[in-house]
């Protein structure tokens, strides 16, 4: 059954999960406060890099030739109402400045624009990452904004996508939650994900409160996953062993697995570090905070290796970074995305700039972002060309194109043959046999 539905917010992921229910078949209508943003993404265009949403974006968007006509944008909280069976909120939650806890005026704001143009019955469904306990309280507004009344249902249906797989992760998840009371709002969700639900995705029906916390256990899970790794590398960093291999030993249990489990530089984008410190924050509230205590030191042990990488490369630079040149091998905080939010390696690179060291940054997709944040670190069109002259490079983002460079060739535009693996991906022994000096976290030096 083709629905009508609506997207408010067309960021990174409004923009994802407008374009995909137009993939699965329905009229879509995405609804922004930014003229400018509302205006590129009606032209076609993507204000962010994310494989395959491009392709989708003109394959549905009104307009174009050849286009199915089914996905159209707006500003109007009016005519989203009218237009609208399903309304999605896909609007930002970030972290408070100088708090922990989640900021909800966006979300907040969503809704009660949207409400009183509510005038028949109608189903919001909240897909941003709120603290425990939101949706109960804005399922109670909507009823009393909207004129439909207790018609207005709300459910939760968290979101679990990873930047550079967005696309994939919406049209065939690996699980669909939602949160429900009572009412049409299962039956509808069914409808709206029919697709995925005939391919076989579990669909799972849970309370408010639950849906909630799917995702913010999810998340401080593997951040905890990736943290325990981490904490393992400062161990066989001390005892002369090798973290790689331990976590490839460790892989094969499969109560363990191999995901989640490849020391380095850590994690960051507008995820993971936000959500667990907003947990951590709302158990707080709740009277559980003894209960998340250890994610202060997931936060913790993810941070150290920030300054483990920059001490590496001093130690690389011969003590000080005063007269030295670096190249940083990315600004993403991951590969095949353009967000550097929280990005570990600009952090690292700005640390290794104010030490004195001048820094030169390459990254396939994130250079204007980057210029943005950080105005005053240096900017390279190549690897090469960040290369140049440098007394260490920085491997920081595992693009697969540094995996691909010809050590050799690199060589030749370096001062000083030395490469720090901040990701641990690159083949030591390839580049050791280029005559370069190969460091990486958690594994033993070989000179």
């Amino acid at each position: 059954m083709t629905l009508r539905i609506t997207v408010i917010g067309t960021g990174y992921l409004g923009a994802t999960h407008a374009a995909c229910m137009a993939e699965l078949g329905h009229e879509v209508l995405g609804l922004d406060i930014d003229p400018e943003k509302i205006a590129t993404l009606a032209a076609g265009r993507v204000p962010m890099y994310e494989p395959g949403l491009a392709e989708l974006l003109v394959r549905h968007a009104a307009g174009h030739e050849g286009s199915t006509g089914r996905l159209r944008f707006t500003t109007s909280y009016q005519e989203a109402a009218e237009f609208g069976d399903v309304h999605f909120i896909c609007t930002n939650t970030p972290q408070k400045k100088g708090e922990f806890a989640a900021d909800m005026s966006y979300v907040d704001t969503a809704l009660d624009s949207l409400a009183p143009h509510l005038t028949r019955p109608t189903l919001v469904v909240g897909k941003s990452t709120v603290p425990v306990g939101s949706a109960s309280r804005l399922a109670e507004r909507l009823a009393t904004l909207a004129p439909a009344g207790a018609a207005a249902e709300l459910a939760w249906n968290p979101e679990f996508l990873r930047e550079g797989y967005a696309v994939g992760d919406t049209l065939h998840p690996d699980r669909i939650v939602v949160g429900v009371r009572e009412g049409r709002a299962e039956e509808l969700l069914r409808e709206v994900y029919a697709t995925p639900i005939e391919e076989g995705v579990p669909f799972v029906v849970t309370d408010y409160p639950t849906s909630e916390l799917v995702k913010a256990a999810a998340n401080s899970f593997l951040a905890t996953k990736i943290s325990f790794i981490n904490a393992m590398a400062e161990v066989c960093e001390n005892a002369g062993a090798d973290v790689v291999q331990l976590s490839q030993a460790l892989a094969h249990d499969p109560r363990i697995g191999g995901k989640f489990l490849q020391a380095g530089l850590g994690f960051g984008g507008g995820c993971l570090p936000k959500d667990i410190r907003a947990f951590m924050a709302r158990a707080g509230e709740l009277g559980a905070d003894q209960a998340l205590t250890f994610l202060r030191e997931v936060d913790s042990i993810n941070m150290r290796r920030r300054s483990r990488m920059v001490e590496l490369a001093r130690e690389q630079c011969g003590g000080g970074f005063l007269g030295r040149r670096v190249a940083v091998f990315g600004a993403a905080f991951k590969p095949n995305s353009d967000d550097i939010r929280d990005s570990p390696a600009l952090n690292v690179a700005a640390q290794i700039q104010l030490q004195g060291a001048q820094v030169t940054v390459y990254d396939p997709k994130a250079m204007d972002n980057a210029r943005k944040m950080f105005p005053s670190l240096a900017y390279a069109d190549s690897p090469f060309e960040a290369a140049e002259g440098a007394h260490v490079v920085l491997h920081l983002t595992e693009w697969q194109e540094f995996r691909e460079l010809d050590p050799a060739t690199l060589g030749t535009f370096v001062a000083e043959r030395r490469v720090l693996d901040g990701r641990n991906v690159l083949d030591a022994d390839r580049w050791r046999a280029a005559g370069w000096s190969y460091r990486a976290m958690g594994r033993p030096t070989v000179e």
